[in-house]
């Protein structure tokens, strides 16, 4: 999201981002924020999202995450209403309670995007998830116990790993995600 301190110089504007000149720095920026949830089932099992990616040419595995606000009309949605639509759609799971966990940059030398992280708990399976009609979703539900070992075996596969996993975990493992 460009801010409106020093917005640089606008050099294209497309519908879901902008690439933009700030202090001889050529940056991506993000017109909505991110809502990134990690989301543990009754059963101990984090819930991750596979999906194809276009621009890394290959099938990802992800938490759950989505835009805020991206939707005509939602413009001024709120954040946690955001990730609890997301969590929704993607993976048919409903959370009773969601709560803020960090706000961190997803790569800071290339985009101004702040991802929300949001821990999602008191989960309720209302449907089957993957996504809206111009996705292709498959959701997994990973028991807690097996998480490394199928990660390590998706990779082996080769799926693109998405890195915010590792922080879900780490935050898991240190009791800031798990329930």
């Amino acid at each position: 999201m460009v801010d409106s301190k020093d917005n640089g110089r606008l050099l294209y504007a497309g519908r879901y981002l902008q690439l933009v000149e700030r202090d001889d720095w050529e940056l991506v920026s993000r017109r909505h924020r991110v809502a990134v949830l990690v989301a543990w089932t009754p059963a101990d099992e984090i819930l991750l999202v596979e999906q194809f990616r276009i621009p890394v040419a290959s099938r990802t595995i992800e938490l759950p995450a989505g835009l805020v606000g991206d939707q005509p009309g939602s413009e001024q949605e709120a954040l946690l209403d955001a990730a609890g639509r997301e969590l929704e759609e993607e993976t048919g799971w409903r959370a009773g309670r969601l709560e803020r966990l960090m706000d961190c940059p997803s790569s800071a030398g290339l985009t101004d995007e702040i991802a929300m992280f949001v821990r999602a708990s008191e989960l309720e399976r209302v449907g089957q998830g993957g996504g809206d009609a111009t996705e292709d979703i498959v959701v997994h539900a990973v028991p807690r116990r097996e998480i490394d070992d199928w990660l390590a075996a998706r990779y082996e596969q080769g799926f693109a790993i998405d890195p915010k996993i590792f922080a879900a975990l780490y935050w898991s493992r240190t009791g800031q995600a798990g329930d």
